[in-house]
């Protein structure tokens, strides 16, 4: 952020009132928030985004760039755009309006004395990131020096030109003790600030160089200052680890900080995607290749702190929009990593997939060795997580043998029923009967929900009060065991399912405005609902005649609250009808006919897996009528459903 050759200086007094004010005319807040994160317009004048400042599920945060300022409905967060500054930063005030003021090209103006003493320019942070800064310059400065001919032999071998070392800023560590040291105590820099900043170490004879013959890469902020470094060993005498990086400072926090990153963040917002690698060279190899979403963890494993960032970056907030891609090597430390990653796929709204070469070769070897186009295809066959944790656990056992298969369902089983989202966990369960070959879906279904009721604590039919109809009455007030306008007090649903989200958003459009959804609403049946008060409300709707009844809105809820059977259902009516309804970034009909085309798509999809799974089960040669007819069905349920994805999904 600070300009080139920038000597630290000791100064005095505060800034001129009138030079702050020009920095924050001179500071677009729109463009300084969004180098941090996602923002998305929200309408008029309003920008929203997630929340920096606290962990969220949707977007929270808004921006209005006319008043110059932001504001967290979640967290209370705001202020202008110097207040995000230092708190994204953690700087003081002037820090802050000096960091601004390098981007912005306004040259400040320091009152004399103003009742503050002599400081030091900067504070440690702004002294931290010059002397990163002055580092990176000498690593690429002897990158080409004598010396550097081995880094630069390694790069070559591993088919990056001149250019790619310059695009991504990679330099060399020469092999003497003091030579960064020597270069930055030249440039004004005191040895604590270097030894701070992990650019050093302390030796008997006072502060070495941390990094010595080594190939180097700058790491980066989302900002673009330099923070860190990742280093390689070249020689075969250097008995250090093979990548060598910053330890944490006050700059460098390897657990939230990402490779590449500042390269690829307008890229994964554009695209909603992230491909996850495992290396700096297969980062350099991604983008190279035409895969500019690339982006890298830093000598640790990726966790939640990598999440946050990401789904900032991705505004990680409509289901099944946005995509996080882990690719990792084909061995069997490969496949351990992608399995880890399955326990962080349910931190993201977006969908997570894995991309494993089946000969092992990682991105930067496989354009080595097959081409640029070797390395978007890997990414273009990439495998849903799910699926290949699941057929991870079949792949140890034997199928050809009954034995086999209950101890592949064993083993697979848990990893389905930890699918938090029940839709999807049903669609897996259904699958994971098809591919075991047991052809017995019941079978399958109901060892997955008794592990999955176990799992997330849910009560099972059957068990204690749950299945006594007499408990059942009386807490759904007076309703039927089973009936869906009898909403239980401990309903068997996850209510951050997104499924359940969009059930709930869809119902609110049905109290709120009607007349948006039509008929096309009222061909949908309770049963289509996951959540049993979903389907209680959408029973009452029917009862009420449906939405194509309904007249002006404030009688329309009034009819329903007549029409609920209890006082559980009519509460929730009366919160549907208040909830704003989250359709900020499209139009009301558009955002309804979406949902609508959602949960249609769902009810067929499960209908399709039900008429497959007759089908499979059903033999053509004793039953040919009833095979013709489930076939026909068939047919006729995958064009309803691709007509639907063209008319209502496909414009997404």
């Amino acid at each position: 952020m600070s300009g080139p050759g920038r000597r630290l200086l000791v100064v005095a007094g505060r800034i001129r009132n009138e030079d702050i004010a020009l920095v924050r005319e001179r500071s677009s807040i729109a463009d300084v928030i969004g180098e941090y994160l996602q923002l998305r317009n929200a309408g008029g004048d309003n920008l929203k985004g997630l929340c920096p400042f606290h962990d969220e599920k949707s977007p929270s945060f808004n921006v209005t760039p006319s008043r110059g300022l932001y504001f967290c409905f979640g967290c209370e967060a705001g202020g202008d755009v110097i207040r995000f500054v230092q708190e994204i930063e953690h700087l003081s005030f002037s820090e802050a309006v000096e960091r601004l003021a390098a981007q912005a090209g306004v040259q400040l103006r320091y009152e004399e004395g103003g009742g503050r003493g002599p400081r030091q320019d900067g504070g440690q942070r702004a002294r931290l990131v010059e002397a990163h800064r002055a580092a990176a310059e000498f690593y690429t400065g002897h990158l080409n020096s004598p010396e550097g001919a081995i880094a630069r032999r390694f790069l070559s071998e591993r088919g990056f030109e001149p250019a790619d070392a310059d695009r991504f800023g990679v330099g060399f560590a020469p092999r003497e003790w003091e030579g960064l040291v020597r270069h930055l105590r030249g440039r004004g820099f005191a040895d604590r600030d270097i030894v701070a900043g992990g650019l050093a170490k302390e030796g008997r004879r006072g502060p070495m160089d941390r990094f010595r013959g080594r190939l180097m890469w700058p790491i980066r902020d989302l900002s673009g200052d330099v923070i860190g470094f990742g280093a390689r060993r070249l020689y075969e005498d250097d008995d250090g680890p093979k990548y060598l990086n910053t330890p944490e400072s006050p700059l460098f926090h390897k657990g939230s900080v990402l490779y590449g990153a500042d390269l690829a963040k307008k890229e994964i917002a554009r695209r909603r995607q992230a491909v996850v690698v495992e290396g700096y060279t297969d980062v350099m190899a991604c983008h190279l290749a035409g895969v500019p979403t690339a982006i890298a963890t830093c000598g640790t494993a990726f966790g939640d702190d990598h999440i946050k960032v990401l789904r900032r970056l991705l505004m990680d907030q409509d289901e099944f929009r946005g995509e996080v891609i882990f690719t990792f090597d084909g061995d069997a430390a490969g496949r351990k990593a992608a399995l880890r990653a399955f326990d962080d796929e349910q931190k993201f709204v977006s969908q997570t997939f894995v991309a494993i070469q089946p000969d092992g070769l990682d991105p930067c070897d496989l354009r080595i060795r097959h081409g640029d186009a070797a390395v978007r295809d890997l990414v273009a066959a990439r495998l849903p997580l799910f699926e290949f944790a699941v057929r991870s656990a079949i792949e140890q056992h034997d199928l050809d043998t009954v034995e086999g298969r209950l101890s592949a369902l064993d083993a697979a089983a848990p990893v389905v029923a930890a699918i938090k989202d029940r839709s999807r966990r049903h669609m897996y369960a259904v699958n994971l009967d098809r591919w075991l070959g047991i052809m017995d879906e019941q079978f399958v279904l109901r060892r997955v929900r008794e592990l999955a009721a176990r799992r997330h604590g849910r009560p099972q039919p059957g068990n204690g009060r749950a299945a006594n109809g007499r408990a059942g009455h009386d807490r759904a007030g007076g309703g039927r065991a089973g009936d869906p306008q009898a909403a239980p007090q401990r309903p068997a649903f996850d209510p951050n399912d997104p499924e359940v989200q969009r059930e709930r958003e869809l119902l609110k459009m049905a109290v709120q405005c009607p007349a948006l959804l039509g008929p096309a609403f009222d061909e949908v049946p309770a049963g289509a609902f996951i959540a049993p008060p979903h389907a209680a409300v959408r029973a009452v709707i029917a009862a009420a005649g449906g939405v194509a009844a309904a007249g002006g809105v404030a009688e329309w809820i009034a009819h329903l609250l007549e029409t609920a059977p209890n006082e559980q259902v009519k509460e929730l009516i009366t919160r549907l009808g208040v909830e704003p309804v989250r359709s900020a970034q499209v139009s009301d009909d558009r955002y309804a006919n979406e949902l609508l085309a959602r949960i249609q798509e769902r009810q067929l999809t499960r209908m399709i897996a039900d008429a497959k799974s007759k089908l499979g089960r059903l033999n053509p040669v004793e039953s040919p009528e009833e095979h013709t007819r489930l076939f026909g069905d068939l047919v006729a349920l995958e064009q309803q459903r691709r007509v639907l994805r063209e008319r209502g999904l496909g414009s997404q």
